[in-house]
C-alpha cells in the first residue's frame, strides 16, 4: 500500500483532486491537519476526507482551524471575517461531520515517523507526545457540555512541565500540537510569531532546531507553518506550502520521501 502525506488542505478540495492525478499508485493518505477554513470548499473537503478515513484509506489529524470550527459550532468562539465555515455549520449532516472531526487524533505514528499538525516541544519524547495527544483526544470526545472547548484557548502555560494537570496540561498540549512554530532556549512557546523563521525574535528557534529536542532521532512530518513553506531536513519535513494563499499543495510519499506539488489558485490574500 502506497501512502502519501498531504499538507494543509484548508478547504481546497479541487487542488487536492488535481494533485492526486499526478501521484503514482496512491492508495492511502495522511492529512496533517487544517482540513477546513479559508478555502472555498470546506464542506466538500470535510466530507471527502471523512469518507476516505471511514473507508480505511486515510488518517486525518486535527489542526488549529479544525479545532476553531469545533469551538465555533459549540458557541464558545466567534467566527472571524476570514472564516469560510458557514457551509459546514448549515449543512444537513453538520452533526455527523462535527462528531467525526472531534474523533480525529492530534498525533499519529507509523513506519518509524511521527506526524503532527504544528510541532513537538523539546522535552517531549515520541511516547509522551502520543500520550498527550490521546489525552486531548479523550477530552474532546468526552466533552458533551463543551467545557474543555471553552477552556482550550489561551497562550498559558507557555512551558511544559510534567507537573501540569487539568486544563493547563491539555491547553499546553493543544498549543504545541496545533499552534507551535518557535520556542525560546528554555523551551517556552512563542505562539504569537507567525512569520518566517528568519524574522523570529532574537533567541527564538524553530521547535525542530532546539538543541535538546528529545525527538531528534525520530523523523517528524508536520504542516501549519505556511510562511516558512517547504521544510526538508533529514529528520523533519514541513508540508504547509500555502495552498490556500495561492502557493502549492504538497504531498510526501512515505516510502521513499519523494515530494509532489501542485500550484493552487489563491483562495484568500496572504496574511500580513
Amino acid at each position: 500500500m502506497v501512502t502519501y502525506v498531504i499538507g494543509d488542505l484548508q478547504g481546497c478540495l479541487s487542488s487536492f483532486r488535481r494533485l492526486t492525478t499526478q501521484l503514482p499508485a496512491a492508495d492511502r493518505y495522511i492529512f496533517v491537519g487544517d482540513l477546513v477554513n479559508r478555502g472555498f470548499e470546506s464542506l466538500a473537503t470535510l466530507r471527502h476526507v471523512k469518507s476516505r478515513v471511514d473507508n480505511g484509506q486515510a488518517v486525518a489529524l486535527l489542526g488549529n482551524h479544525d479545532l476553531h470550527l469545533l469551538a465555533v459550532a459549540a458557541g464558545v468562539r466567534p467566527q472571524k471575517d476570514t472564516d469560510t465555515l458557514d457551509d459546514i455549520l448549515e449543512a444537513p449532516d453538520r452533526a455527523e461531520l462535527l462528531a467525526w472531526l472531534r474523533s480525529c487524533p492530534l498525533a499519529h505514528f507509523e513506519e518509524g515517523a511521527l506526524f503532527v499538525h504544528a510541532g513537538v516541544l523539546p522535552a517531549w519524547t515520541v511516547e509522551l507526545t502520543l500520550s498527550l495527544a490521546d489525552e486531548v483526544h479523550q477530552a474532546l470526545v468526552n466533552d458533551p457540555s463543551n467545557a474543555f472547548l471553552s477552556e482550550m484557548y489561551g497562550d498559558e502555560p507557555r512551558r511544559w512541565s510534567d507537573a501540569l494537570r487539568g486544563n493547563d496540561r491539555l491547553r499546553c498540549a493543544v498549543n504545541a500540537l496545533t499552534r507551535l512554530r518557535v520556542v525560546s532556549a528554555d523551551g517556552s512557546m512563542n505562539l504569537q510569531h507567525k512569520d518566517k523563521l528568519a524574522k523570529a525574535p532574537r533567541g527564538d528557534v524553530a521547535w525542530f532546531d532546539h538543541p535538546d529536542r528529545a525527538t531528534r532521532g525520530t523523523p517528524i512530518v508536520f504542516g501549519h507553518w505556511s510562511a516558512e513553506g517547504l521544510v526538508t531536513r533529514s529528520n523533519v519535513i514541513g508540508l504547509d506550502t500555502g495552498c490556500v494563499w495561492g502557493g502549492k499543495l504538497t504531498a510526501l510519499r512515505l516510502a521513499d520521501g519523494a515530494l509532489f506539488q501542485r500550484d493552487c489558485p489563491m483562495s484568500q490574500p496572504q496574511e500580513a
